[in-house]
C-alpha cells in the first residue's frame, strides 16, 4: 500500500456523542503562541548577551551577572507586556460587545441587514438566506457572537491574560537559562558548551512547535536554529565592534 493510500488516524472522534460534547465545550484559547514566543526570545536574548559579552572580552562573572539579570528582568518585562496586550484584546472584545448590544437595541433592522449581507457574501440566497438570518437573529447571544466573529474577526475563545503571561515567563526562563548554564556551573569550555546547548535548544523549540504545524520537525527546528544563529551572530559582532571602538 502506497504512502498516499495509508489511512491516517483521526484527530478526534466523529461519533454523535463525541461531536456534541466537543462542540458543546466550545473552542479553548491556547497558550502555544506564548510558549513559543517566550522560549525563542529567551534563548536568543540570553545567548545574545553571552555572545556580546564574549565578543567584548568580558569576564565569566560579568557574563553570569548580565545573563541572570536579563533572565529575570527581560522575562518579567515580556510577561508584563504579554499580560497587558492580552488584557487589551479582552477589553476590546468587551467594548465591541457593548457596541453590538447597543446597536441591536437601537437599530435591530440595521443589524439584521448586516447579518443578511454577511451571509449573502458566503453564498446564501433566497429562502436559505432568509432562514439563516431568522435563526441567527432569533437568539440574542448567537446574534452578538456572530457579529463579533464575522464583522470584527474576533475569535470565539479569548486567552486568559494571567495564563498568557505565566506561559511566556516560564518558557523564557527555562529556555533562556540554557546559554548561561555552563558559565553558572563553571564548566570547562563554557563558550563551546553554551553555543552547542543553545543550538540544540533552538532546534528543539522549533521542532516542538511543528507539532502544531504542517511543517516537519526537522524543517521547523532548522528554521528556528537559523533565526537564532543570525541573532546570536549579530550580537557577537556588536560586542566585538564595541570592544574595538572603546579600546
Amino acid at each position: 500500500m502506497s504512502a498516499e493510500t495509508v489511512p491516517q488516524p483521526a484527530e478526534h472522534d466523529h461519533d454523535p456523542a463525541s461531536i456534541r460534547q466537543r462542540l458543546y465545550e466550545g473552542p479553548k484559547a491556547s497558550v502555544l503562541r506564548d510558549w513559543v514566543y517566550g522560549g525563542i526570545d529567551g534563548v536568543i536574548t540570553t545567548f545574545a548577551i553571552v555572545a556580546g559579552a564574549v565578543g567584548g572580552s568580558l569576564s565569566d562573572t560579568v557574563i553570569i551577572i548580565l545573563g541572570l539579570s536579563n533572565l529575570v528582568a527581560d522575562g518579567l518585562s515580556m510577561a508584563a507586556a504579554n499580560f497587558a496586550g492580552t488584557r487589551a484584546e479582552a477589553d476590546n472584545r468587551v467594548r465591541l460587545r457593548a457596541v453590538e448590544e447597543r446597536h441591536i437595541d437601537t437599530d435591530p433592522e440595521g443589524e439584521r441587514m448586516e447579518i443578511r449581507e454577511i451571509y449573502r457574501f458566503k453564498g446564501f440566497d433566497g429562502t436559505d438566506l432568509d432562514r439563516v438570518v431568522d435563526v441567527i437573529t432569533s437568539d440574542r447571544e448567537r446574534w452578538i457572537a456572530t457579529m463579533l466573529s464575522e464583522e470584527y474577526g474576533l475569535p470565539d475563545a479569548t486567552p486568559n491574560p494571567w495564563r498568557a503571561a505565566a506561559a511566556t515567563f516560564a518558557a523564557f526562563v527555562v529556555c533562556g537559562f540554557v546559554p548561561i548554564a555552563p558559565y553558572l556551573f563553571r564548566l570547562d569550555q563554557a563558550l563551546a558548551l553554551s553555543v552547542a546547548l543553545t543550538g540544540v535548544t533552538f532546534f528543539a523549540v522549533g521542532a516542538a512547535k511543528s507539532a502544531w504545524s504542517v511543517r516537519s520537525p526537522i524543517w521547523g527546528g532548522l528554521e528556528t536554529f537559523a533565526i537564532g544563529t543570525l541573532a546570536a551572530g549579530a550580537a557577537y559582532g556588536i560586542g566585538r565592534a564595541a570592544e574595538w571602538l572603546i579600546a
